[in-house]
């Protein structure tokens, strides 16, 4: 007898809500689903009296079950549209209560449902108790239960930390902090102007924003974690005592100024300019000390070793040649058809599509440039959303604004390989958002709202919540 599960599903291009469905506290035909919200046309699957969507595809994005079991076999039958019974299996490693996030497998296979491999209680496998220490905190990334992973570039390595914040937010509040940066800065003690924060992001779970900040400028900038919470109130997360792990990059570039005059740059700066989880591995982008330096890794978490990267080479329609150095800004996992992918966006603003099944220890690989959105512009972030049944790329930019860039026809896109000159551009199609000004970082809050920090004249940064466009 099911006592009571929770369960939320989510595939790899939509937000979980969209896709959800709860198990209730239950007796022996006690279970029932709520909402399914499938897509017309889409096949449907009856477990007991209920109705949830049934597809094709990995369920991999935020995947919550708690389960309290009298026994440690789940078995119940399943009935899809036609009528047909199959029975689902699913055996738990003990008996007691379990998170188990990001992504579940279950007996569905007879059903058409893809699922990614398990992961139970050892998410956090190999980590230690203690304090983790970074040379610089910057780009941030949520995976399974609450963990959160921080790029130290300075150290080209990566730190995973079980945050332990894991209560679900109930409803979301708007979310409007004025001058954020004033706020942290009156915490760390010091001044607005002797902060950075280098990236935000938002716990799925709790909801609660995180950002990477460093207290001064240079060399003797110490990095700190703050956490807001739905008051507008930040609050340093100690970690003086946590559960964390670390893998270290092998292959970095170099820490050191190198080129001449105003082509001089410090390599290391950007080992790590991007990270996301998707299934069991972190995604890095970055450069590496490779010929080919501009790389992508999907490392297996937990952490156990980390191998070399692979290398990138892409086309740059606004350069008007192949380029083999230029770092990832920002990226996301989307599902192309019946492929998972990456959607890398670049300097000067070329979008390549990556197929993941390519990310190779050393291997060296051609991305497809499907769009070229204009130069003189450095994308900043981007994140994956769904509006009116329609996925959606919004990128933020540094000069060119917020883009909402449409993915219809992107499994049919061809490759730009010819110079997109005088500014133009070519590719999938975007519009400008024109009220979304001055933003510098933004993560999805919930299927209807973004979470953005954007920038008003005089430098003061905000936090605020806005509706999806």
């Amino acid at each position: 007898m099911v006592v009571g599960v929770l369960c939320s599903y989510s595939n790899l291009n939509r937000p979980s809500s969209e896709l959800e469905f709860t198990l209730q506290r239950a007796e022996a035909r006690g279970i029932k689903c709520s909402p399914n919200n499938h897509r017309p046309g889409g096949r449907s699957v009856q477990l007991d009296s209920a109705v949830v969507p049934a597809r094709s595809v990995r369920l991999t994005d935020w995947v919550r079950h708690h389960i309290l079991l009298p026994s440690p076999l789940i078995f119940y039958n399943v009935t899809d549209a036609a009528g047909s019974v199959s029975p689902v299996v699913t055996r738990r490693k003990d008996c007691t209560m379990k998170r188990i996030s990001h992504c579940i497998v279950v007996a569905l296979s007879a059903l058409g449902v893809v699922l990614p491999s398990a992961h139970a209680s050892n998410w956090t496998d190999g980590m230690n108790e203690g304090k983790p220490a970074f040379k610089s905190m910057d780009q941030l990334a949520f995976g399974p239960e609450a963990i959160l992973f921080v790029a130290d570039t300075k150290a080209a390595a990566l730190v995973a930390i079980a945050t332990g914040d894991t209560a679900s937010a109930t409803d979301t509040k708007p979310i409007k902090v004025e001058g954020i940066n004033q706020k942290i800065a009156g915490v760390l003690g010091t001044a607005a102007d002797q902060i950075l924060i280098s990236d935000m992001v938002v716990n799925p779970i709790s909801r609660n924003a995180y950002l990477a900040v460093s207290r001064g400028r240079g060399p003797d900038a110490v990095p700190v974690l703050v956490r807001v919470k739905g008051d507008g109130q930040p609050e340093l997360v100690a970690l003086d005592k946590v559960r964390f792990s670390r893998g270290e990059l092998p292959d970095a570039p170099v820490d050191g100024v190198v080129g001449q005059g105003n082509r001089q740059s410090n390599p290391r700066q950007e080992s790590i300019t991007d990270i996301a989880f998707f299934e069991d591995r972190v995604l890095v982008a970055g450069l590496s000390n490779e010929e080919f330096a501009s790389t992508f890794r999907a490392i297996p978490f937990p952490f156990k070793s980390v191998a070399n990267g692979t290398s990138v080479e892409i086309y740059h329609g606004a350069h008007g040649r192949f380029e083999t150095r230029s770092p990832v800004r920002t990226f996301v996992p989307f599902k192309v058809g019946n492929e998972a992918c990456l959607l890398a966006a670049y300097t000067c603003t070329p979008l390549v599509q990556l197929p993941m099944s390519d990310l190779k220890p050393g291997a060296k690989v051609k991305g497809k440039t499907i769009a070229e959105l204009g130069n003189r512009n450095r994308p900043l972030d981007m994140i994956v959303y769904q509006k009116d049944g329609k996925d959606y790329l919004l990128l933020a930019n540094s000069s060119r604004g917020i883009m909402k860039i449409s993915t219809d026809q992107i499994e049919k896109a061809e490759g730009i390989v010819e110079p997109v000159t005088g500014g133009g551009k070519k590719g999938q199609p975007y519009e400008t958002i024109e009220s979304w000004t001055g933003v510098e970082q933004l993560d999805r809050l919930d299927a209807k709202h973004a979470l953005v920090m954007r920038r008003a004249e005089g430098g003061s940064l905000s936090l605020e919540s806005l509706a999806l466009p």
